[in-house]
């Protein structure tokens, strides 16, 4: 059975509840020392990447189920987690006590927020294009990923930490009107996720941030990821020099002679650097993000794959090498709950295990005017079947919002 434990802090103001502990991350606004909850002192900064840590959870689960001990297999995730600070993501869009919020036993929502984060911009100048609601359901055997259009329109509410007006404008700038003066990653996350709330009633048990330009070494630690392209795509960031990939704008800089990078249809594995610019397009895609909505699901699905059909995640070597490669391209928010019970709950899940949805029948569903859309009845009916757990009776009774990716 789930471990139970409590998840969320009473507090009528969530980001100063004491049940949180505030974690700095290297480069964005609104930074510090992490202190921990309900005192003054001050934690000692974690020596491996948050992503690095995950990693050896996720490791000992997987050895867990193939035969370790379960009180061993606790003492290792415990271990790996035992300074993890974790940050506030959800302000007031957390599930409260009624919603189950005070246990992990029931079904659990998360929201995961991929940004392109580069040097060259400023931390609290970044959207998150990004947007998958991942429902988990009460059974814990299953996992569904359902994308939210970056172009949809949206009411944002005010937002007093970053100074937010509120506005109607795309979904997408959520992220960026939270994370402005000072906001930070915390504060972007923290407005996209009660704007979600405000627009589908679903309310959340953790969320995470994930950067995608930090998962290039990632996969290059695990060797490749196999996606399959569903038509010819040609990048409008990289190209090749010598028959290698190289970003466009470097190739300029350094006088380099480039042809045209072109991602042929078809499946076959691909290295983090061809992976990741793969699923970065949209441009020249014939559904333009709605097929980088689910090139980017389809590249979550693959890493996962890999990782637990490759015995990687089992391997002490094999996590050695991609704890070294990650750096921290994760930030993540388990709504209070320990790391290790809220691991141990999605134990069942695998790779194989997570199924691909889509909003507005996969197309595009708006006016040129404004170029913002709206969800449309079905992808309503949808997201209100997450919220009162029978996502997989809808998805029985409309297969359309099924991904067609593998």
């Amino acid at each position: 059975m789930p471990v139970q434990t409590s998840r969320r802090p009473t507090s009528p103001d969530p980001v100063s509840g004491s049940a949180r502990v505030s974690a700095a991350v290297p480069g964005q606004p609104g930074g510090g020392g992490r202190r921990a909850a309900g005192g003054s002192k001050k934690r000692s900064r974690r020596k491996d990447p948050l992503w690095a840590r995950l990693t050896l959870i996720f490791g000992a689960v997987l050895m867990m189920s193939s035969g370790v001990a379960l009180v061993g297999a606790k003492a290792v995730i415990g271990q790996a987690t035992g300074d993890i600070a974790q940050r506030n993501l959800l302000g007031g869009a957390g599930k409260s006590g009624a919603e189950g919020g005070d246990s992990l036993d029931g079904p659990i929502d998360l929201l995961l927020l991929g940004v392109d984060a580069r040097e060259q911009w400023s931390a609290d100048d970044v959207r998150s294009d990004s947007i998958i609601v991942l429902h988990i359901p009460a059974s814990h055997d299953q996992a569904y990923m359902i994308s939210i259009p970056r172009d949809t329109e949206a009411q944002i509410p005010p937002f007093k930490k970053s100074g937010y007006r509120g506005g109607t404008e795309k979904i997408n700038a959520a992220f960026q009107a939270g994370a402005r003066n000072g906001g930070g990653w915390e504060g972007g996350a923290q407005l996209m996720a009660q704007t979600i709330k405000n627009m589908t009633g679903i309310s959340f048990d953790g969320a995470a941030i994930i950067n995608f330009g930090g998962f290039k070494h990632v996969i290059d630690a695990l060797g490749s990821v196999r996606l399959c392209v569903s038509q010819d795509v040609k990048s409008i960031h990289m190209g090749l020099v010598n028959g290698k990939p190289k970003y466009i704008a470097n190739a300029k800089l350094d006088g380099d002679k480039w042809e045209p990078l072109i991602h042929k249809k078809g499946c076959r594995e691909m290295t983090g650097a061809l992976a990741l610019d793969f699923a970065r397009q949209r441009y020249g895609l014939k559904n333009s993000d709605y097929d980088r909505q689910q090139n980017q699901q389809q590249l979550l699905k693959a890493m996962a794959r890999k990782a637990t059909d490759s015995g990687t995640m089992s391997n002490p070597l094999k996590l050695q090498k991609i704890i070294k490669a990650a750096g921290e391209s994760l930030v993540l928010d388990t709504g209070g709950a320990k790391m290790d019970d809220f691991i141990f709950t999605m134990r069942g899940i695998t790779g194989n295990d997570l199924v691909m949805l889509r909003t507005n029948g996969g197309t595009y569903n708006g006016t040129a005017a404004n170029s913002r859309e709206a969800l449309n009845q079905t992808t309503l009916d949808m997201f209100k079947a997450v919220k009162e757990d029978r996502l997989a009776q809808f998805v029985f009774e409309n297969p359309s919002v099924l991904s067609t990716r593998k």
